[in-house]
């Protein structure tokens, strides 16, 4: 399985905007669907956002819906996700995989996924 690589964290007020990104080294990853996953301490990881390999579909779990936004490049073999409007409660490590089950605002990974990498931190805090 790929190991892909997340990027762009860091700590934003409430209300700011963060964007992550993607990345599969050594590896093309425009044949494949990829998602968005976050697990806030204490919690399971959650789904949050989908993106089909040719960008065409999306879908988004609902307390995310019209905030973020994912989208791809696959010239620059990135997957994309653009946070706005942050909440404390979106604070959370956020990981990216292939492979999503998406079905409409219901998003998890493939079952026996096991390939995370290692996320990156998010936390909204004034």
């Amino acid at each position: 399985q790929v190991q892909l690589v997340e990027s762009g964290g860091g700590l934003v007020q409430p209300g700011g905007s963060l964007r992550l990104s993607c990345t599969a080294p050594g590896f093309a990853l425009d044949n494949y669907a990829v998602g968005w996953f976050r697990q806030a301490p204490g919690n399971w990881r959650e789904g949050i956002a989908c993106i089909s390999d040719s960008g065409r579909r999306k879908s988004y779990e609902g307390s995310v819906e019209g905030r973020f936004t994912i989208s791809r490049d696959n010239a620059k073999n990135t997957v994309y996700l653009q946070m706005n409007s942050l909440k404390p409660e979106d604070t959370a490590v956020y990981y990216c995989a292939t492979h999503p089950v998406c079905m409409g605002s219901s998003i998890d990974p493939r079952p026996g996924y096991d390939s995370w990498g290692q996320g990156t931190q998010v936390t909204v805090s004034s």
